[in-house]
């Protein structure tokens, strides 16, 4: 006989499956589906220096409140000219990488600050793109997992 801990364990893994992050948007048409289409730009912004990173979450597209882990994060990182750029993955959110980049300005007032760390410019931008990694699984490769791996030092 199956003990309650498994039998919630199993239903919270169906439960976050069902809810699936896609819910969140795909970054065609939705206010975070900015773009640099400039190389020279891009190429800039993923080269420079980050100083300032911190953790944020959101409640899942269609929902008003987080419940632990169904819940969307990202990082928001400070670059040596102020300007703050989200960094933060999700299924079908970019096309060679499941990790995007977006002007931190179009952020809604869902996002809510957890922690920041200071990286002094040990970092760039591309070295948080890498640690959140190309590709997503909604179970085993997330948008949490890749939010863990950008904070860390």
């Amino acid at each position: 006989m199956m003990s309650f801990k498994t039998a919630l364990g199993l239903l919270f893994l169906a439960m976050l499956a069902m809810v699936d992050e896609s819910s969140q948007g795909n970054g065609k048409g939705n206010s975070y589906s900015y773009d640099l289409s400039n190389m020279s730009d891009l190429r800039k912004l993923y080269n420079s220096k980050v100083f300032m990173a911190e953790l944020f979450t959101r409640p899942l597209e269609g929902m008003s409140i987080q419940l632990g882990p169904l819940s969307h994060s990202g990082v928001r990182v400070t670059l040596e000219d102020g300007t703050k750029w989200l960094v933060h993955k999700g299924k079908d959110y970019g096309i060679s990488s499941q990790t995007v980049v977006v002007d931190g300005r179009h952020m809604s007032s869902n996002w809510k600050f957890k922690k920041q760390y200071n990286f002094q410019g040990s970092k760039t931008v591309s070295d948080f793109v890498h640690a959140a990694g190309a590709n997503y699984n909604v179970l085993l490769d997330n948008c949490h997992n890749g939010s863990r791996r950008m904070m860390k030092n």
